[in-house]
């Protein structure tokens, strides 16, 4: 079991980060074999891919000026502040959200909270997806 649980949390990481990953697959398939772990499937994906977007978060405060992120994301950031954060499990613009916020300096308290909050809702709609599609 702890190596299934590992395999999630890995596969929950990478897939915040700038590595590829197939956490949306891998919490699937655990929860369909583990469905009374699904509870804490949903807890260790969500904090690991959090976890991945803090990764991201602290590359783009080590970027130099001259290596800006995006001027696109740079300014859905500067117009929606922090709260873009909850968005960044979408595909595509997710993995430059949590960059640009380190770049741009925010809190990393508030950042973090936001970015956890945004992956644990994205794993609640495969979790309840996956209820729905079993019945």
């Amino acid at each position: 079991m702890f190596y299934a649980y590992a395999a999630l949390a890995a596969s929950a990481f990478t897939s915040a980060t700038i590595l590829p990953g197939t956490s949306e697959a891998a919490f699937a398939a655990f929860i369909h074999t583990y469905p009374n772990h699904s509870p804490w499937a949903w807890l260790c994906a969500g904090l690991a891919n959090g976890l991945g977007s803090m990764v991201s978060y602290g590359m783009g405060r080590l970027l130099p000026d001259s290596k800006r992120p995006s001027e696109k994301t740079v300014r859905r950031l500067q117009r929606y502040g922090v709260w873009s954060l909850l968005f960044a499990w979408l595909p595509v613009v997710g993995d430059a959200l949590p960059v640009a916020a380190g770049w741009l300096r925010f809190n990393p308290i508030v950042c973090c909270l936001m970015l956890l909050a945004g992956k644990l809702f994205r794993y609640a709609l495969i979790w309840t997806g996956m209820g729905v599609l079993a019945a």
